[in-house]
């Protein structure tokens, strides 16, 4: 079973994002084991705008290379700079310490639109 924290909102294409004033985002435990060993992880620099279902960077894994989609719009004011040394860390431990991005949310109200830990429960059963 793969871990889907209940306090984390879920896109259908596997990303996750905190709700709080600064989101946090990455990609689910559901992602990072499908992909495989992940060995590049390309994202915006701090100050970039991020618009809600729109790339915001890639990931590239053993297995494939695949785009990252924003669950929420807003600008970037922080970046896992670990990961360009260690993108491991996003499939040793993809909510603490392979998050990708801290936003500040433009609209807080996307927050509702997305999948809730129970709705991304379903879809990856």
């Amino acid at each position: 079973m793969f871990e889907i924290p209940d306090d984390l909102r879920y896109m259908e294409s596997h990303e996750w994002t905190s709700t709080d004033d600064v989101a946090r985002v990455g990609i689910t435990d559901f992602a990072q084991d499908e992909l495989g060993d992940v060995v590049f992880v390309e994202l915006p620099e701090e100050g970039d705008d991020i618009t809600k279902n729109e790339e915001f960077g890639v990931v590239e894994s053993i297995k494939a290379v695949s785009d990252l989609y924003a669950p929420i719009s807003g600008t970037v004011v922080g970046v896992n700079e670990a990961l360009f040394d260690q993108p491991e860390l996003v499939n040793d431990d993809p909510y603490a310490e392979g998050w990708m991005l801290e936003v500040e949310p433009a609209d807080e109200g996307e927050f509702d639109e997305l999948l809730t830990a129970e709705e991304y429960r379903e879809q990856t059963e």
